[in-house]
């Protein structure tokens, strides 16, 4: 087995409630993500998609089982691990620009690199023009642009996204997973998505993995047969409709 990217290697997670019992959220999961490659998480609320999701950021240790990045064991936060929730979470106090220079900055890039590379992802996400712009100026979108472009500027090993799109209206959702696609195009990130919406799973990923409920377990694997430059059109498609029904099915009877 090609050991580059993401490997979950019988990740077990347990918490212990305040009245004593224990919860079991997480049952020997094992998952390969290839470098590259978007997968998306898919299941039920309390299916520990957001627990995996700690696990592998290095917010929280499982009770057994490993997880690596590129052949390095995971204990804590890094910056090869960037993570994306679903609300953007940026600095109110700084710009748009000195957001997205922020991890630039703590590698210590020399000041005229940051400007330049936190300009062109600003760029690519659609910002130009609002480089000057804090938070509280933009849009609930533009903000989350902001959060993609800080992210992305890190060249991380690894992108995790909790939901990111979760709050936008569907026609912005839509926007957020073309420029999600549009930023993959040009970068090749390895990206762990996790989402409730079924559309957008298929949408954007290579492959959808369907958990079961607490505690979680890979239930099925799906491979996306759709190439990356039909996602666009992918609504009138017939498999793709076939596809929906499949996993909305599998879904419904966890």
């Amino acid at each position: 087995m090609d050991d580059r990217g993401l490997v979950i290697d019988r990740i077990c997670q347990k918490f212990q409630n305040e009245n004593g019992t224990c919860t079991e959220a997480l049952d020997n999961i094992s998952l390969q993500i290839r470098q590259g490659e978007i997968v998306s998480l898919l299941g039920p609320s309390g299916s520990g998609k957001s627990s995996l999701l700690n696990i592998i950021a290095g917010f929280d240790a499982p009770v057994s089982g490993n997880v690596l990045l590129d052949k390095e064991l995971i204990t804590e936060p890094s910056a090869q691990r960037c993570v994306v929730f679903q609300t953007p979470a940026l600095f109110e106090w700084l710009t748009a620009r000195d957001n997205v220079e922020f991890g630039l900055k703590r590698r210590r890039v020399p000041a005229a690199n940051r400007r330049n590379e936190a300009g062109e992802m600003l760029r690519l996400v659609g910002l130009e023009g609002f480089e000057e712009n804090y938070p509280h100026e933009l849009s609930g979108g533009m903000q989350q642009r902001v959060a993609l472009a800080r992210a992305f500027v890190l060249h991380p090993g690894l992108l995790l996204m909790d939901e990111p799109f979760a709050a936008l209206d569907a026609q912005l959702r839509s926007q957020m997973q073309s420029l999600l696609l549009h930023l993959w195009e040009k970068r090749r990130q390895t990206i762990l998505f996790v989402t409730h919406d079924v559309e957008e799973a298929i949408r954007i990923s290579h492959r959808v993995v369907i958990l079961e409920r607490r505690p979680g377990r890979i239930r099925e694997e799906i491979e996306v047969p759709f190439s990356m430059d039909q996602r666009e059109d992918l609504l009138g498609n017939s498999n793709f409709q076939e596809l929906r029904t499949q996993i909305q099915q599998l879904i419904f009877t966890l």
